[in-house]
């Protein structure tokens, strides 16, 4: 049975070289921990949990017109735990695949709403350009994966998602140790069909003897494959 995380998914469509080097040989640069985005992810789980106790919709629900209230359920806090997350086991096909989800919405009939909290800061906050972006497909394919999970969990799943952006303000005549930000509401229409055979070619790529090609659009294998280049070039003038 192998254990694949939807970060790990997301690193096999990214570059098969690099997802296997990190997750079969454990050959991995280190990553820098994003912790004033987690402290954003927390604020928000927290606003939401109060709403989720009051059994109400949040402020931006009912600004938005979205008919539901945060989903109040035993395991939200396993889910939205990096160490526990979300997993739906295959037994047949070998795999458990899931995640840290960041929240949960529930519809009057008992569909679930899949969202997710982003933070950045740009001057100008353009989500049709940053949909064409590598992240900005990499957060489309997150819910989707999460879609999948949770339809396989059982649950009934709406076929939109949420992105919750904070675009922080860069402008402001004063810090006051206090940080302003303006908030878009993304809606995704989300579908998991792909997600499936996504797993399974990531489990391939841990079950094969040889290394996967390397993507050609990938940062760091350039980076290697260019120094590698420089050096033996070097080395050929010694």
């Amino acid at each position: 049975m192998i254990k694949l995380s939807r970060f790990a998914v997301e690193e096999s469509i990214r570059c098969p070289r690099c997802f296997v080097l990190a997750y079969k040989h454990k050959i991995r640069l280190p990553m820098i921990p994003f912790t004033l985005n987690l402290a954003l992810d927390e604020l928000v789980k927290n606003e939401f949990d109060y709403y989720r106790a009051e059994a109400k919709p949040h402020p931006i629900l009912l600004e938005n017109n979205i008919d539901a209230i945060p989903f109040s359920h035993s395991n939200m806090d396993a889910w939205r735990d990096n160490f526990r997350g979300a997993y739906f086991t295959n037994q047949k096909k070998g795999f458990t695949f899931g995640g840290a989800i960041d929240d949960v919405w529930e519809k009057p009939d008992s569909q679930i709403i899949i969202t997710d909290t982003k933070g950045t800061a740009k001057e100008n906050f353009n989500w049709d350009q940053i949909a064409q972006t590598p992240w900005g497909k990499a957060y489309q394919r997150q819910l989707e994966m999460y879609q999948w999970t949770f339809r396989n969990l059982g649950y009934d799943v709406a076929q939109e998602g949420y992105l919750l952006y904070y675009n922080a303000r860069k402008k402001e005549k004063m810090f006051n140790q206090k940080m302003e930000f303006d908030f878009h509401l993304i809606r995704l229409e989300g579908d998991d069909t792909w997600v499936e055979d996504a797993i399974l070619r990531a489990k391939s790529y841990l079950e094969q003897k040889d290394l996967p090609e390397a993507s050609c659009d990938c940062e760091k294998c350039n980076y290697l494959k260019q120094r590698w280049i420089l050096s033996n070039r070097e080395a050929a003038l010694i």
